[in-house]
């Protein structure tokens, strides 16, 4: 009689999903806040502050639900050297569990990620292997991972499925949660930006799931294949080019990108995705990142859209990271110089409809 054992030490894994969801444990949810609107709108707004994770982003869900699903699925034991492809924080969340658990943690990321990023990552305990053309950090990715005799966590494809989407404390069934007692608890529309696509994901699911009349919309920054596969059908739609709004957008629509559960895509140019962080972070008292401008470029869109049809509501984004990791980038005039970005044009639109509730994009 012949026996193959492959299996994964079960004191290992034990051990390991319980210092995860301890982790979790010692982590309150994250801030529903109140954007500042005229009252006499009628329509509110608010903001799922996801920077107060422990690693300052939405990315820490993610990542803690890919460690969990790695872990379980049997990928992932002792000793095992973790890999990611990833624009920042995913590799800056995932090097934070990694270290938890004892296991080297390697992120592949674009060359031009910023420095403030990259320097966290690293005070996490990951390092950094960088490539120069951003499609290649998917086949590098997984070279790496087997020349490390390691696991490739491959955020972008099992973003979707590694989250429990009917419940258990996702985001969506949290922002449902904390609304229950505000003046419009079933928001008309939720916003949010794709980066793997399992956030839109797993929101687009749970309203579906819970029945509710909420609508979400995704927005997608310059360079990114998502709107373009919306708009086509096309899941295999390419653009081949980075977005310039870390976080979100992507050269090519995703395995976890599911556009059947979106209601509407909206495309946001890049100088009004930092136009908007730059704007808010003054409304809100507190920097924020681009990709909070991005959302919230596309939440103001259809507020002044309500406000246009007389309609009362809610409307929920996120406040995806803080803005202070941007110091050198979006909050740089030279930089957005540099970049051949003008943001006059859409600090216009910000100004005309804090004034008025009109949208001139």
């Amino acid at each position: 009689m012949k026996y193959c054992d492959r299996s994964t030490p079960r004191d290992w894994v034990d051990n390991a999903v319980r210092l995860i969801e301890a982790d979790a444990q010692r982590s309150a949810d994250t801030h529903l806040l109140r954007y500042p609107l005229p009252r006499d709108w009628g329509v509110q707004l608010y903001l799922k502050d996801e920077s107060t994770h422990p690693t300052g982003s939405l990315k820490h869900r993610l990542a803690r639900s890919l460690f969990l699903y790695a872990i379980c699925n049997g990928w992932v034991g002792e000793g095992t050297a973790i890999v990611e492809a990833s624009s920042g924080s995913t590799a800056i969340s995932e090097a934070y569990f990694a270290r938890l658990l004892g296991l080297d943690f390697v992120a592949v990321v674009p060359a031009k990620t910023s420095p403030e990023k990259i320097a966290l990552i690293e005070a996490q305990g990951g390092r950094c292997h960088f490539v120069d053309r951003p499609p290649e950090i998917y086949s590098e990715a997984a070279r790496l991972a087997r020349e490390l005799g390691g696991h490739y966590m491959d955020q972008f494809t099992h973003a979707e499925r590694a989250t429990d989407w009917r419940g258990n404390n996702n985001i969506a069934e949290s922002i449902y949660s904390q609304m229950a007692l505000e003046d419009n608890p079933i928001p008309e529309w939720v916003v949010v930006g794709a980066g793997t696509g399992g956030t839109s994901a797993t929101i687009g699911r749970y309203i579906r799931y819970r029945r509710h009349a909420t609508r979400l919309a995704v927005v997608d920054p310059q360079n990114s294949a998502f709107y373009g596969g919306y708009e086509t059908g096309d899941a295999g739609y390419q653009t081949g080019m980075p977005s310039r709004i870390e976080g979100i957008g992507r050269p090519r629509v995703e395995p976890s990108f599911l556009g059947s559960v979106v209601d509407r895509m909206i495309e946001v140019p890049d100088a009004a995705s930092i136009a908007t962080c730059r704007y808010a972070s003054v409304a809100l008292g507190r920097r924020v990142g681009g990709s909070t401008g991005t959302n919230l470029w596309g939440a103001f869109a259809l507020i002044a859209e309500m406000l246009a049809a007389g309609r009362a509501g809610s409307v929920v984004t996120l406040l995806c990271d803080g803005g202070d990791r941007y110091a050198g980038t979006y909050f740089d005039d030279v930089w957005v110089t540099g970049q051949g970005l003008d943001l006059t044009g859409s600090e216009a639109v910000l100004a005309e409809f804090a004034r008025t509730g009109d949208w001139s994009a």
